[in-house]
Parts: C-alpha cells; structure tokens; sequence
C-alpha cells in the first residue's frame, strides 16, 4: 500500500525539511549590507572576534554580530569574517637579506672556507648567513681562538683553488689579535688568507643591544671573564657554563635577520663570503 503520509516525520533530518540554506558572504571592506532588525544600511569598515563594523552614508558607525540577519540587495545572506589576507607572492629574502632561489639546495661544499674564533662566532654566522653559505657551498668552521689560526694554515695550506677566510674578534691596532693577523698577512700563506675583525671584545657585541632588549652592552672591568661580566650586569645567572650558555642562546635567538646585527660586523662576513666565491 502507498503510504500517503510520506516519510517517517521523526526521522533525522526533519528540523531541516524545507528550511532555505543563505548564502555566506565575506564581510571584506567596503561590502555594504543591511541590517535586517532596524534597516541600518552601511559599508563593513571592520571584522573582528565575531562582531563587523558597519559605517552608514552620514559617517554614524555600529556594531554587529556576525552571522545571519543582513542583507545584500535585499536578498537574506549569513555574513561571516574576511578571508584572510593572502601571502606574498613577491621574492623571498634570507637573514642576510638576499634574494632566495626558488631552488635552494645545498651545494658540493668548496676547498675554500670561512674560518671564526669559536663557537658561538660560528653559531651567529650560520643563523643569518646559512642559507648564502650552503647555497655557495661555504663551509664555516671555528678555530677555539686565533692563536691556533698559524698551526691550522700549516696543517691545510691555503691555496688558489682553496682560500681562507678569517673572521676575529677585538681585531683593533696595538692588540694581540691583530699582531697575530699582520705577521700571517706579511707570511708564507698571507696571499690565499683574508683576515678581517670587528672592534668589540666578544661576538655577543655585534648583536645590537635593541635586538636583546637592554639599552647598552655593558663594560666588564679586566680581570673578569667577558661573558660572566655581562651575565653578572644584566642580573642574568652566571654561576657556570650551563648559565652561560643559556645567556649566549637567549641572545642568539634575539637574532632574526642582519638587522639584528652591527653594522661593522655585517661588513666584514659580507667580505669574506665574497674572498671565498668570487674567482680571482
């Protein structure tokens, strides 16, 4: 037999029998609605945290929530938040400020390569440089002072197929730093090596002191190590190397690109990258 009552009224779905579904619209800028309630007609000026900002002819704004209960050219919509605004498509640029290839692998590392003092020179290095040096197949390493840079030319002599690059720290006249640098440059390897330095004491310096949030680097009177000075200043725990450490990578992640960096510091890792890829 025909069940001429149809389908069973209960059955799930039921509420929703008949019921129109509304379009859903992007409240985007500019998009001028009406309010359904009170007749309040107005181009959207703001979306935000479920509520849209509506600005009539005569400059009045207010405030609604979103959702149904507006119309566009008089016909019901649901009014939901703006689409969120696209990417950018212009190119990409590295810490340093390059421009990125689209294609960024690593290249076959060089013969010729960039040398640092320590650690964290070579950490600070890689973290707005790394990019630009595997692209170059640049290779940094760190030497654990300048006092072993003769002992390490000897054991790999630098050539013209592989240069050396050489950053240091507290590179200025009258230093021990830059008697080691001239009798290098007037020696046996002097011609394939390019030593270049920053004024400052340590590397923690070349970040500038915005980047970390204080107002000055401060002064460590001699006698006391460098790092533990500054941890001591700044009222930052330097009871040993685990304390300094923990100083040296809050600092390094204070570092997002060479903005972050001194100018004179800057200068010199740009040198070197160019010592070490540019033919000669």
């Amino acid at each position: 037999m025909d069940d001429r009552y149809g389908a069973d009224v209960l059955a799930t779905g039921w509420k929703g029998h008949g019921v129109r579904e509304l379009p859903r619209v992007a409240a985007s800028r500019d998009l001028v609605v009406e309010v359904a309630d009170d007749g309040f007609c107005g181009a959207v000026v703001a979306a935000s945290g479920g509520m849209v900002e509506l600005e009539d002819r005569l400059g009045r704004r207010r405030l609604f929530p979103l959702g149904a209960g507006f119309l566009i050219d008089g016909k019901d919509v649901v009014l939901g938040p703006p689409a969120p605004a696209a990417a950018p498509t212009g190119p990409k640029r590295t810490a340093s400020g390059s421009f990125a290839t689209a294609d960024s692998r690593a290249r076959v590392a060089r013969a010729s390569r960039i040398l640092v003092e320590g650690r964290h020179d070579a950490e600070l290095v890689e973290k707005v440089w790394g990019d630009d040096l595997r692209e170059e197949g640049v290779v940094v390493e760190y030497l654990q002072g300048i006092d072993l840079l003769d002992a390490a030319l000897d054991e790999e002599p630098p050539s013209a197929e592989r240069r050396y690059g050489v950053l240091v720290d507290h590179l200025v006249p009258g230093s021990k730093e830059s008697r080691i640098a001239d009798a290098i440059a007037r020696g046996r390897h002097g011609k394939h090596v390019l030593i270049v330095g920053h004024p400052w004491i340590d590397v923690w310096q070349c970040v500038t002191p915005r980047a970390v949030g204080i107002e000055r680097w401060p002064d460590v009177p001699r006698g006391i190590e460098f790092k533990v000075g500054v941890c001591r200043a700044l009222g930052w725990p330097a009871r040993d190397q685990a304390d300094i450490a923990r100083a040296w990578q809050r600092i390094l992640a204070s570092v997002k690109t060479y903005r972050d960096l001194e100018p004179a510091f800057l200068g010199r890792v740009e040198e070197l990258i160019d010592f070490v890829t540019v033919p000669r």
